[in-house]
């Protein structure tokens, strides 16, 4: 795994928690206005981010593996104990 991807990763790692840290909140603040406008904010910058992610290193998840080749390339990554999750 190249600095750059590990560094996306990562980027997208805090992501993910952010966003589930923010839907914990507002399932106890649904009101809360600010924290929903956090909660869109960082779901369209971890979709942005694991679009660079996809284009650059392939695809996350299988959702990020439809179409983007005529090949399967889901499986053409180095597996997580392949140090594919490093």
């Amino acid at each position: 795994m190249t600095c750059e991807q590990n560094k996306l990763l990562h980027e997208i790692n805090i992501l993910s928690f952010t966003i589930v840290e923010l839907n914990l909140f507002l399932d106890t603040h649904p009101c809360n206005q600010e924290a929903m406008r956090h909660f869109e904010y960082y779901n369209r910058l971890k979709k942005e981010k694991c679009e660079e992610y996809t284009n650059l290193f392939g695809p996350l998840t299988i959702k990020d593996a439809k179409g983007r080749t005529q090949e399967f390339q889901w499986t053409m990554q180095p597996w997580p104990w392949e140090g594919g999750c490093e």
